[in-house]
């Protein structure tokens, strides 16, 4: 799926829709607009990962995806499973997570100024999830999600 910083890849649909066993599965990177986005980015990156701000994700989802029974999404990196709504959140986390290593890493590679500001901040980073990954199995009409940590 494109996500929030993938422009170059118009290519790429921003979300999808399966049917699994009879389940309506929509998958989708799950950003909202930067205007909203980018300034609790900021709040995040300045409380050196300890504050999470997403709070209103999971309503503006099911807002976006009214018919789903699954909404799978990647947009905050953080695993996350949740029964909102009759509709099953669930976010696999990620394989790549930023983190003093990662942004210490990235830095080597003379991103623009931007990031570059951003990366001089996280990587004090103090609060991080780990690396994973997720299966969602489908039997009987039952949805059981699973995060794997890496």
């Amino acid at each position: 799926m494109r996500g929030d910083h993938d422009e170059a890849l118009d290519g790429l649909p921003t979300s999808r829709e399966v049917i699994v066993h009879g389940k309506r599965i929509v998958i989708t990177h799950g950003h909202r607009s930067r205007w909203l986005e980018e300034p609790q980015t900021f709040m995040w990156t300045v409380s050196l990962g300890y504050f999470h701000p997403h709070t209103g994700l999971p309503l503006t989802l099911r807002r976006r995806f009214p018919d789903a029974d699954v909404i799978v999404y990647g947009h905050t990196h953080r695993a996350h499973s949740e029964l909102f709504d009759g509709v099953l959140l669930f976010n696999p986390g990620g394989v790549y997570q930023w983190n003093p290593t990662t942004a210490t890493r990235r830095l080597t590679q003379r991103p623009g100024w931007f990031e570059w500001s951003w990366l001089q901040v996280a990587r004090h980073l103090r609060s991080y999830p780990k690396p994973s990954v997720g299966i969602l199995e489908i039997s009987d009409g039952v949805i059981v999600p699973q995060v794997i940590e890496l």
